[in-house]
């Protein structure tokens, strides 16, 4: 099938599709006309790819996983092994997000927002101790 209907079939836009042959994580035959010829497999490997990003692995992740997914004799552990490190990662983030909101929200809990130019939300990203 040609790109635009390994477009519709995957979701993927074509723009992504061709990137993701760029960095080689499918490669498609190509017709005698030139154009990219994506077999059964291609579609399945941009799906694979597709919900692992959808799950936030990384470009290199997702070249890991495929090359365990393709490797019928891995041990499930390395996969489980992926997928703990993204958990961590997840948590180490969510963890960052929530005092991102804390100090933000503490910030609009002391500004007055009102018609003043005093805003220690400002003051604070400027770096300047409340004035």
């Amino acid at each position: 099938m040609n790109i635009g209907e390994a477009s519709e079939t995957t979701g993927l836009p074509a723009k992504t599709i061709r990137y993701y042959e760029d960095i080689k994580l499918v490669k498609p035959a190509r017709a005698a006309n030139g154009y990219r010829d994506y077999a059964d497999a291609d579609i399945h490997r941009l799906a694979f790819v597709q919900r692992s990003r959808s799950l936030g692995f990384t470009i290199e992740e997702c070249r890991s996983l495929l090359s365990l997914y393709e490797d019928k004799e891995r041990a499930s552990s390395d996969v489980k092994d992926l997928a703990l490190e993204k958990i961590t990662e997840i948590d180490r983030k969510l963890k960052e997000i929530k005092s991102l909101r804390s100090t933000l929200k503490q910030l609009a809990d002391h500004c007055h927002g009102d018609g003043r130019p005093d805003c220690p939300i400002i003051n604070d990203i400027a770096g300047h101790m409340d004035k």
